[in-house]
């Protein structure tokens, strides 16, 4: 068995796979072309290829796994306080947690204390910005991570090529030393060269339809930004309007006086 074989048998005994660990080295010793076999048989440069390709699966159903976590309590945050701005209907209610709307609500607040005694239309300009831009950053955040599958779903059929065209060569090189065009010859090289292949498409496809689950439901989460900070708006234009219409502490003297 070749000395990478070893490490890596010792490797699986390590992590607590000694299963697996038996298997390989049954497989080794076995003249079946069985996929695990194959794995064994095949050149060291085609087993860092279909190794890569199993990990770059399994980091793509990871990174789903936690994107889906991260979306499901986002969007309970975001509803939340959405639900409290509505029944509160002002900007300077106590608020609770920290999510976007919460650091909307905040930079309104914010805004209009900072532009005191300047117009409302620009108060409503500010503001506006100040919003677009913690809701590109939510948005921007959930989306870190999700690209990561995309590139698995485009780039692994293509690794998987390579190690495909690498095998055929060594098989092709194999069957030049030994003299021999033997079926039985020829068949196990390109059979472990075509196993990148396999596994390039395994590695892919899922990550495709992950990566397209994905990006709907973070679709789904920023329209639902966007109805936040379209809330936050309306309420500014009521606060402002309330404080503009508001009768001053004057006006009860000044009409008893007269």
């Amino acid at each position: 068995m070749p000395p990478a074989d070893d490490a890596l048998i010792l490797f699986l005994d390590r992590l607590g796979l000694s299963g697996l660990a038996e298997a390989m080295r049954a497989a080794a010793g076995s003249e079946a072309l069985t996929p695990l076999a194959m794995f064994v048989h095949a050149d060291v440069v085609v087993k860092v290829v279909m190794l890569g390709l199993l990990a770059a699966s399994v980091l793509a159903w990871a990174i789903w796994a936690a994107k889906l976590l991260q979306l499901a309590r986002a969007r309970r945050s975001l509803t939340q306080g959405y639900r409290a701005l509505a029944a509160q209907g002002r900007l300077d209610a106590p608020r609770t947690g920290r999510g976007p709307i919460a650091r909307m609500r905040a930079a309104a607040v914010a805004e209009i204390a900072a532009s005191e005694g300047l117009p409302d239309a620009g108060v409503k300009e500010r503001v506006a910005i100040e919003l677009a831009r913690i809701e590109a950053g939510a948005a921007r955040a959930m989306q870190s991570g999700v690209t990561a599958i995309g590139s698995v779903g485009s780039t692994a059929p293509f690794v998987g090529l390579f190690g495909t065209v690498w095998g055929i060569m060594n098989a092709f090189v194999g069957i030049a030393q030994s003299g021999s065009t033997s079926l039985a010859v020829v068949a196990p090289g390109i059979a472990e060269a075509l196993m990148a292949t396999a596994i390039g498409l395994v590695a892919a496809i899922p990550a495709v339809l992950l990566y397209n689950h994905l990006t709907r439901a973070i679709g789904g989460y920023r329209a639902m930004l966007g109805d936040a900070a379209a809330l936050v708006e309306r309420t500014l234009s009521r606060d402002l309007d309330r404080a503009r219409h508001a009768p001053s502490a004057e006006s009860p003297l000044h009409l008893v006086a007269e």
